[in-house]
């Protein structure tokens, strides 16, 4: 199925999540972030940085150790800065709550896509709150990547149903449904693209009125080997009503193996979205093959350590060995 046909089932594979929610499974208390791979090689995607938060991007094979459930791993591929094909979802919080901030978040989105996406990589931008909207499908077209920008408007009220493009149906009063934003990304976009793969989530962080749970978008994301770096960029005006929803957001970005980054006075949106350019750029890319063959469904806790202990490894903790996706 290629890019076009998968995400042409968005508004329908939606519109049936928001009728038929199904409880996720439940990991193991405890044992961290996870993701579900085909245990006949687990390949795992990491960075590396230092005392100063610095990134490292000069470490060998020999530099490293890893470990499942505690029993070494022999290394059976390793590379840096890795040149597989890189897709990344921009989602842009558009409630009433970001409306003064959606210009800047257009103009730094445009830039940043156009520094980083080169000619075999792609992206997509969707929209959320009240509801969640597919404005530009898989491209790597700055031309359409700024058309698609063009169209975030703020969303307020009650919004009626309709599809794509446009708003996917939804009923009822609702608010900023972050959560469903980031499942539909996982879930509908990502999961069935190779690859390396990472979700932006630009937004406040509160999410009003999702029916999907944090730990369903977090389990979808897992399941789809996907980044999340998180933005938290507020208004200020509405910080003291309550606004704010940075433990949500760093729960996902860590889970995932990503990062929460505050917007500020002296951290602007265009740096960071120039740190996470060069995070992307300066990833590591780890394989093995487990010495426990088992394909049981069970989770197993994954662990990459740097020899030099003045180093920290940024990844995901572990996977379900289900020798399957999802």
């Amino acid at each position: 199925m290629d890019r076009r046909t998968f995400a042409a089932g968005l508004p329908l594979a939606l519109a049936a999540r928001l009728w038929a929610q199904k409880p996720p499974a439940q990991p193991p208390e405890d044992v961290g972030p996870i993701i579900s791979v085909d245990v006949e090689l687990v390949n795992l995607l990491f960075s590396v940085r230092d005392k100063r938060n610095g990134l490292v991007g000069n470490l060998t094979q020999d530099d490293f150790t890893v470990t499942e459930n505690n029993a070494a791993q022999t290394i059976k591929y390793f590379a840096r800065e890795t040149d597989l094909p890189l897709t990344i979802g921009l989602l842009v919080d558009v409630s009433r709550s970001q409306e003064s901030l959606i210009e800047v978040e257009r103009r730094a989105a445009l830039q940043f896509f156009s520094q980083v996406l080169r000619q075999k990589d792609m992206a997509f931008l969707i929209s959320f709150g009240t509801d969640t909207e597919l404005l530009q499908d898989y491209t790597n077209s700055a031309q359409l990547l700024r058309a698609g920008l063009d169209k975030l408007r703020v969303q307020g009220g009650v919004s009626m149903p309709g599809i794509n493009p446009g708003p996917i149906p939804t009923s009822g009063q609702r608010g900023t449904v972050m959560f469903e934003a980031v499942y539909l990304a996982a879930n509908d976009m990502l999961k069935g693209q190779v690859g390396r793969k990472a979700m932006i989530l630009i937004t406040d962080g509160v999410d009003v009125g999702s029916r999907t749970k944090i730990g369903e978008a977090l389990e979808a994301a897992q399941r789809a080997d996907t980044i999340i770096y998180s933005v938290e960029f507020s208004d200020p005006r509405y910080t003291g009503f309550g606004y704010g929803g940075g433990g949500d957001l760093k729960r996902m970005s860590e889970e995932t193996g990503g990062r929460l980054f505050r917007v500020g006075r002296n951290n602007t949106l265009e740096s960071i979205f120039n740190e996470i350019q060069q995070e992307m750029r300066s990833q590591y890319a780890i394989g093995y093959t487990p010495t426990n063959p088992a394909k049981d469904g069970s989770f197993r806790k994954v662990e990459i350590r740097a020899k030099n202990k003045d180093l920290k490894v940024q990844a995901r903790k572990g996977y379900y060995a289900s020798g399957k996706n999802g």
